[in-house]
């Protein structure tokens, strides 16, 4: 007996159909929290058929957009990771691996307390907040970084300021190149302005491209 020949193109255009519908939402989720399955569909360009299919309710959808980040973030910071450099500049190689994850799901701050919940936040920014602490704690033992809060405490401070900063591109009132933000959360960390600035524009020409969003 013969296999069917439609198998496979079906899969690969069930892939695509899911990659275009997580790609969507992610725009209109960013434009407007509440947004409809159905009107997302419509964006999409699928039947509302097809929308449900692979995710069948909003729970389901932000929960894949919320581990297609997760997916994302572990990729940059394995793509990001400077352990040989200077903490400074393995702080800054952070922000600029992990800037380019934020701004492309900066729309699940907006959800992230009445629709995923703490935990499901927490658990996908352990793996970033687990490097950032290290690096901390590298720079403090090494003169890099001023001591006078604990690292763990200095990287939920520097996360709040990205945070900020994401919500700033989210009104507009900042745009999302990652240069001003590493020099931002290289003063707030303890490096003098100047210095920061220094790492940072030696640093910026060769800053990681954006990580691929996992389909």
């Amino acid at each position: 007996m013969t296999r069917p020949v439609a198998r496979q193109p079906l899969r690969r255009n069930a892939r695509s159909n899911r990659a275009r519908i997580l790609a969507t939402a992610r725009r209109e989720l960013g434009r407007n929290p509440d947004i409809t399955l159905e009107e997302l569909a419509r964006a999409s360009g699928v039947v509302r058929r097809t929308l449900f299919g692979h995710f069948p309710g909003r729970e389901a959808l932000l929960e894949a957009l919320a581990e297609e980040a997760s997916e994302t973030l572990r990729s940059a910071l394995t793509a990001g990771a400077r352990p040989g450099e200077p903490a400074d500049r393995a702080l800054g190689h952070f922000v600029f691996s992990m800037w380019p994850v934020g701004d492309r799901y900066r729309m699940l701050l907006a959800l992230a307390r009445r629709d995923l919940g703490a935990e499901r936040v927490a658990e996908i920014l352990a793996p970033a907040r687990a490097v950032c602490t290290a690096i901390l704690e590298r720079g403090q033992r090494d003169g890099v970084f001023p001591a006078h809060l604990p690292p763990a405490v200095m990287s939920a401070g520097l996360e709040a300021l990205m945070v900020a900063l994401l919500e700033a591109v989210n009104t507009g009132e900042l745009t999302d190149a990652g240069a001003p933000v590493a020099v931002a959360v290289l003063v707030a960390a303890g490096v003098p302005e100047e210095a920061a600035r220094v790492v940072v524009d030696d640093m910026a020409p060769v800053a990681l491209p954006e990580t691929p969003a996992a389909e």
